[in-house]
Parts: structure tokens; C-alpha cells; sequence
């Protein structure tokens, strides 16, 4: 048994999101990480126009916030970033890599802020502290080595506008468009299905829709965990009337109940606010099927309607307008099988019908959606169905309705507004060259997917990593781990310990930078930067603490520090007074998009932030046909190409409420009364029944795939939660070896981590 199958303690949680438990959360983790009180006083001027971007989730950031315009989770995120816990050259004299390798992720990121540039000694198997002029020098030489279009350039998704900016243009003067980042993980299915459709990438809704809307459908999104803040804007909804439905395969407990933590009243009473109206516990893959439910019975009303000469259901105006497909998809609605879409969706019709009716009696309906619909194999699929259901009422470019997918990152969708994205046709490269006078390469660079695969190939020389955690996050990490280590060059610009670090190239090197909250002078001038939040609005954040370590560089700075130690002077680019002056990076960036961000510097502090311009909310679609486009699913099926048969189980991985993507902030998840380890499934009681298990007993899973490699997870505890029959649930990224490179979404290559086929086995062994 595992240490963390000892600790492991089960409750029963019956708690709502918020309340007296998040305000203990938010003080335990303020204690923990040794926060000064001057420093806990940062979460008032969180997400404040006037203040600093939280880092933690890109949820919309209101014109005129509330006293403590902070959640939960974001403020876990400055209390892991402003930790008066550091760690210098000392703390890895006193341990070796190896050992290193063997702590959790929770520990390694818990030992503080990295404080000082390091290089690996294999000799030694030790970090060794080195100066910042040696290690871009070092970096430097050996880019100029390497093949350019055999180089990668990650990025996170916590890098501000400016830093993103920068570091697009690196890669491309450097020779490459192998930009992939943490939105090839979540949220590309988004960006290509919405393109596809309705000629955005990114979602129509604003804050103020939440104002104007009169239903809400919720798909696949957990937002007591992932985007709290957002809570308020569905109790506001709730507490006007509006009908909150949701489809997802757990009950979580913010889509269930809500006690405000910023209201008095509730807090001193314990009142909570109904979230969900309906709640649907879909089956993992089963969103397509689910919403062809919706749309057939949407289409059967419009039929009684109009056999009865009353008003039609379908917005037929809107229809014949703005969008194209119909005829074909209406087809495909009317030919799919009740049966089908029943067995797909483990969902009843009548419970179906029930949701559509809701629908059909709205006005102004929003989908608000996270990662339960783009991490499948029919994830773009996906995508294109909520657009569908949308369309048939005319539910988009209009107030209080449209598409609303979540985002993580609290930048993951602005940094590929200013340029970082392998796919040429979506970056101004014609501007670039007039600007800057170099010919950027026209290649598709590499995904994320195709990244790993060129590791696995060994075709990858260098690896630079802006931020996250890549090996931790990726699946096949029993392959990936160990071809990473055949990487000649790998950097990572770093806050925090992690595994990527542990798990390295043959040359290493770890660049410790300034987080977003800590200020950032340059010259002797306090900086900013700028983010872009879900709804795509732009805002400035200013740093406000103290920097943990005066040895520290910014993000823009060591960006800069590696290019001009890599490049060949460019007299149009001067890195120098970008770094010195951010104001000018925004120049620089206002020249190549003036449509989105002309008088960037002017319009930065715009409370509320300001848009960039989309053509689908005011129903101007950038489409092939110039249209709104119906698109015909290709099938019912959740998992079409990974079926293990009867006796496989249907894995999909969660977050918990004590994590941020790869971040672990504690081995607890009080939401779902799991206490002192990650290492869990939560299984169904029938089906505990089916393979005679009990809580707490130990299992292995091995995922269904039979392609010759062997994906093994052991010693996860069973854990009784109301799961769908057939169905199973674990942690990200604890479950990630179960997951197939080859294993990822149709045309967005997002790996399809919401449903994995798997076998369940008696454990024989702890992992």
C-alpha cells in the first residue's frame, strides 16, 4: 500500500461551493505558504482595474468588481506565488535529482520560489547555480547549433501579452512556428469548432450577458473548482429566475449549491442558492448524442407548432439570414434513433425533452462549456453541436445569449491573439516581415501532440519551456518520460520546483523569473503587462509585492536574454528598450494587430478591459459560405476509436478543488470528501458491486488500447461516488499514463483525457 493510500480519510460531503469552507480554505493556505500580512492584503487589489490579473483561471474581470474580487482558487494561486518560501543553489547542493524524482508533486512546488538560475551537473545528478550571462550564453550556442525546425517553443498560458508577443517572435526569427502550448491540451477542439462554424475562435458571450440571459445550458465546465468567480454571476442568474441546465457525468458542488462568501446574511444563516435547475448526468462522450436529443425534440415542437398555426419553435428569420446547413443537419436530427441516443448519452428522453422544453420557452439561452467537451475524440464534434443547438432559436449575436467556453490559463487565449500558434495561416506573417524585415518561415510547426511525437522520434533537439509543466501534463508519460531524457537541450522558465524539471534533457537549465503579482522594475520604473480573459477583453495588471529575490528576471527579460544570445542583431528589433520600456513591446504590438489593439497603451486600464473586435457577436460570420455554419456529426459514439469491449471501464479524469492544472496546492478535495491523497477512483455503487469491491480497496487500471505498449496505473483506492454506470473518475494528472498519444481529439489533436477505456484489475502493487 501506498503512503498515500494510509493517508487516505473518505467523507461524506453534503457542504455548497463557497461558504465557511472556502474562507478556511483561503486562510489555511495563506498560513501555509508563510504569506505576510502586507502581502495578504494583495487579494484586495485582485482582478481590480487598477490592480493585478489573478494567475489562476481567465475568467472575465467586471467594469466595477466587488469589494473582494478574488475566489477560492485564485486566491490559492497568489498565496502559491507570494510564498515567503524560497529555495536557492544551497537547497539542491543538499539533494540529488534522483532523489528529487521521488517526491509528489505537491512537495516539489510547497519548497517555495526558485531564486537563481541553474545548470544540471550530470556528474554530480545536481542542479549548480550559474550566472544569467553564462546560461543565455550557453542557451545560445547551442540553438545556433541545432536544426530550427527540430526546436520546440512551449508555452503555459500565464505569460502576459507582452512576453508572448516576444517570444513568438523569437521562435519565427529563430526559424520555426513550433509554438505549442497548454490551449493544444484544453481548448484548440474550441478554437477550431467555433472557427469552423461561426468565423471566431473563441467564445461570443460577455459578462453582461449573464445580465440579459433567461437560460443557461452548462456543459462539461466544474465551476466551483475551475472559475469560482463565476459563481456570482449564476447566482445573480438564479436569483432572477433563471433556469440553470447542466449536463456532466458528476454532481459537483458548485453546480449544485452556492453560499456567497462575501455576503454576511448568507454566511451568518448558512443559505444556499440553488445553482442547477436540471442536472443531467451525462456519460463520458456522450455530449454529442445528448445534444442531438435536444435537437430532435426542439425539431418536434417546431413540427406541433407549426401543424397548429401557432408561432414556429425555430427562429426562421434568423435562419434563412445567417446560416447555412440547415436542410442537411435537420436531416440527420430526424433520421437519429431515440435508441441511439439513449444508449450514447446514458441519458432518458423524456429527460431530454424536459431540457428542450426549457430551451423552447427561452428567449436569450448562452452554452457555457469547459473541457468535458473538448477533450475527446469528438471534441471539435462537440463544439460544433453546442453551435447547433444554439442556432436553431438564433441564439448567438444577440444580448444575454451565445457560446461561452471556460478557459484555464489566465492568458492561454491571449497569447494566441498575439501570435504564439504553430499554424502559419493564423499569424499576420506578411506584417511581421514588413515590420521587422525577415522572412518568417511559412512550415506548419508542431502541436503539442506532434511535439511529443517528435520526442518519441527523437527528432526533437531542443525543448524551451515558457512556464508549466509539459512532461506532467502530457499522456504516455511512461514513453515520454523516458525519451525526454535523450533530449540534447532542455530549458524551462520557471517559478517553482517541478517534474519537469527532474525529468530533463541531457543539458539543462532552470530559469527562475518574477511572477505576474511581484513588481517588475525595470530601469528603475515599475512595468506592467496585459492579459486577455475568456471573453476576450483586454486588461492591464500591475505587480504588487515585493520580488521574492532580487536575482530574478521578468519573463520579457529572459525571453529577450535568450534571443539576443541566439539571433543575429536584427537593427529593427531592439530587445534592450523592449525590456526596458514594456510600453513599447505594446507599440510593437498595436503595429502588427491594429485592428484589435491600436492605442493599446491608451485603452490598457479600460475597467471592465477592452474587446477585440468579433464579427459572430454582432452576426457578421467569417465562414466560407459567409454564414453561420450547421455542421452533421459523423456519429453518436463518445469513444469510436479506442473500445476494449464488456469488461472495459470508461475512465475520465477530474481536477479536485486542492489543485490548478499541475499545480497540487494539497492532497484534499473537500468538494467530492477525499482527505489525504490523489491516488483514488471514484466508482459507482453497481458497479463497485459488479467487481466486488469495497471503499478503500486498492486497484490497478491498464488502459483498453492494444497496441503493443503497456499503460499501468497501481494502487488506486476505491472510492463510492455517484458516477454513471460503466463509468469511472480519477485525478489529472495523476491518470495521464493511462492516456495514448494517438488517443486525441479529430482535427484539434487535443488528447481525449474525458474518456479513456480502460480495465480495472485488483491491485498488486502501488505506482
Amino acid at each position: 500500500m501506498s503512503k498515500h493510500s494510509e493517508d487516505l480519510r473518505i467523507e461524506n460531503p453534503t457542504m455548497p461551493a463557497g461558504g465557511w469552507g472556502s474562507v478556511q480554505e483561503v486562510t489555511t493556505i495563506l498560513l501555509h505558504q508563510r504569506v505576510p500580512l502586507k502581502d495578504s492584503r494583495l487579494l484586495l487589489r485582485q482582478n481590480k482595474p487598477d490592480g493585478f490579473m489573478c494567475v489562476s483561471c481567465a475568467w472575465a474581470k467586471p467594469a466595477n468588481p466587488h469589494p473582494f474580487e478574488f475566489c477560492e482558487s485564485g486566491a490559492k494561486a497568489t498565496a502559491w506565488e507570494t510564498t515567503s518560501k524560497a529555495i536557492g543553489a544551497d537547497f539542491f547542493e543538499r539533494h540529488t535529482v534522483t532523489e528529487l524524482e521521488a517526491w509528489d508533486d505537491h512537495r516539489l512546488e510547497d519548497q517555495g520560489r526558485l531564486t537563481v538560475p541553474l545548470r544540471y551537473d550530470a556528474q554530480l545528478d545536481k542542479y549548480r547555480e550559474i550566472s544569467w550571462d553564462a546560461a543565455f550564453a550557453e542557451i545560445g550556442a547551442a540553438l545556433r547549433g541545432f536544426d530550427p525546425k527540430q526546436v520546440v517553443f512551449y508555452s503555459s498560458g500565464r505569460a502576459s501579452l507582452e512576453t508572448s508577443y516576444m517570444y513568438a517572435l523569437l521562435a519565427r526569427m529563430y526559424g520555426n512556428n513550433n509554438l505549442p502550448d497548454s490551449s493544444n491540451m484544453c481548448h484548440e477542439s474550441t478554437s477550431v469548432g467555433l472557427k469552423k462554424t461561426i468565423g471566431v475562435p473563441v467564445g461570443t458571450v460577455l459578462l453582461e450577458d449573464f445580465e440579459k440571459t433567461d437560460c443557461i445550458f452548462f456543459f462539461g465546465q466544474n465551476v466551483g473548482v475551475n472559475s469560482p468567480r463565476m459563481l456570482h454571476q449564476l447566482q445573480e442568474a438564479r436569483r432572477r429566475g433563471v433556469p440553470i441546465i447542466t449536463f456532466n457525468p458528476l454532481r459537483e458542488r458548485g453546480l449544485v449549491s452556492f453560499t456567497n462568501p462575501q455576503s454576511p446574511t448568507e454566511m451568518l444563516t448558512g443559505a444556499e442558492t440553488p445553482i442547477s435547475t436540471q442536472y443531467h448526468q451525462v456519460k463520458p462522450g456522450g455530449d454529442t448524442a445528448a445534444i442531438m436529443g435536444l435537437c430532435k425534440a426542439i425539431f418536434a415542437r417546431d413540427d406541433a407548432a407549426h401543424a397548429a398555426g401557432a408561432q414556429r419553435v425555430l427562429d426562421m428569420d434568423f435562419l434563412l439570414e445567417h446560416t447555412h446547413g440547415l436542410a442537411e443537419f435537420e436531416a440527420a436530427v430526424r433520421a437519429c434513433d431515440w435508441a441511439d441516443i439513449e444508449r450514447e448519452s446514458g441519458l432518458r428522453r423524456a429527460a431530454l425533452e424536459s431540457a428542450a422544453e426549457v430551451y423552447c420557452s427561452s428567449s436569450a439561452v448562452m452554452a457555457v462549456y469547459g473541457m468535458g467537451l473538448t477533450q475527446h475524440r469528438n471534441g471539435v464534434q462537440n463544439v460544433a453541436m453546442v453551435v447547433n443547438l444554439l442556432l436553431l432559436r438564433g441564439n448567438v449575436g444577440k444580448p444575454g445569449a451565445g457560446v461561452c467556453p471556460v478557459r484555464g490559463h489566465s492568458n492561454v487565449q491571449g497569447q494566441r491573439t498575439v501570435g504564439i500558434t504553430e499554424k502559419p495561416e493564423l499569424a499576420p506573417l506578411d506584417k511581421i516581415k514588413e515590420q521587422y524585415g525577415f522572412e518568417p518561415p511559412r512550415e506548419q510547426g508542431m502541436n503539442t501532440v506532434e511535439a511529443c511525437e517528435g520526442i518519441l522520434a527523437g527528432k526533437v533537439q531542443a525543448f524551451i519551456g515558457l512556464g508549466g509543466n509539459f512532461v506532467r501534463a502530457v499522456p504516455e508519460r511512461g514513453l515520454m518520460e523516458a525519451a525526454w531524457r535523450d533530449i540534447p537541450l532542455t530549458v524551462q522558465v520557471s517559478t517553482k520546483l517541478n517534474r519537469n524539471h527532474l525529468v530533463h534533457g541531457k543539458a539543462s537549465y532552470i530559469l527562475p523569473c518574477l511572477g505576474r503579482i511581484e513588481i517588475d522594475r525595470q530601469r528603475g520604473v515599475e512595468q506592467a503587462v496585459t492579459i486577455e480573459d475568456s471573453t476576450a477583453c483586454m486588461h492591464g495588471s500591475r505587480g504588487m509585492a515585493e520580488p521574492v529575490a532580487t536575482t530574478l528576471l521578468s519573463e520579457p527579460a529572459i525571453v529577450a536574454g535568450i534571443a539576443k544570445a541566439t539571433l543575429a542583431p536584427n537593427p529593427r528589433v531592439d530587445w534592450d528598450r523592449w525590456v526596458g520600456d514594456y510600453a513599447t513591446v505594446r507599440d510593437a504590438i498595436a503595429e502588427t494587430y491594429p485592428d484589435i489593439f491600436h492605442d493599446f497603451n491608451a485603452r490598457m486600464w479600460t475597467p471592465g478591459g477592452f474587446r477585440k473586435p468579433l464579427g459572430a457577436a454582432h452576426r457578421v460570420w467569417k465562414t466560407e459560405s459567409g454564414k453561420a455554419e450547421f455542421t452533421v456529426p459523423e456519429a453518436l459514439a463518445g469513444n469510436p476509436d479506442l473500445k476494449g469491449g464488456a469488461a472495459t471501464l470508461r475512465l475520465f479524469t477530474v481536477r479536485s478543488d486542492g489543485q490548478f492544472n499541475t499545480t497540487i496546492y494539497s492532497h484534499d478535495d473537500r468538494f467530492r470528501g477525499v482527505y489525504g491523497s490523489r491516488m483514488v477512483i471514484f466508482m459507482g455503487r453497481a458497479d463497485m458491486a459488479k467487481y466486488a469491491l469495497a471503499q478503500g480497496d486498492l486497484v490497478d487500471l491498464r488502459c483498453a488500447a492494444d497496441d503493443g505498449v503497456e499503460r499501468r496505473v497501481s494502487g488506486l483506492a476505491v472510492v463510492p461516488y455517484d458516477v454513471p454506470q460503466g463509468c469511472i473518475a480519477g485525478y489529472f494528472p495523476e491518470l495521464n499514463p493511462l492516456i495514448p498519444l494517438w488517443h486525441h481529439a479529430k482535427e484539434s489533436k487535443v488528447p481525449a483525457a474525458k474518456a479513456i477505456d480502460v480495465v480495472l484489475e485488483r491491485s498488486g502493487r502501488p505506482s
